[in-house]
């Protein structure tokens, strides 16, 4: 059963638009989701900018 919906990259970007997308993806603020990445990112010993590239090289661009 598919939705329809597609996790892809957001025009609504700030640098590649991967936490825009994750917030369209799921109907929820792309605010709190870049507090949330960068909170979990200093927390984790910056390993958040790793994960942040790979999905920004794997997720699709928004047609």
């Amino acid at each position: 059963m598919s939705t329809g919906k597609k996790l892809v990259r957001s025009s609504d970007k700030i640098l590649g638009g991967v936490c825009a997308g994750i917030a369209e993806y799921f109907d929820w603020d792309p605010t709190v989701v870049r507090i949330v990445y960068t909170l979990l990112t200093f927390c984790t010993a910056f390993s958040g900018i790793i994960v942040y590239i790979i999905l920004w090289i794997v997720m699709p661009s928004k047609p």
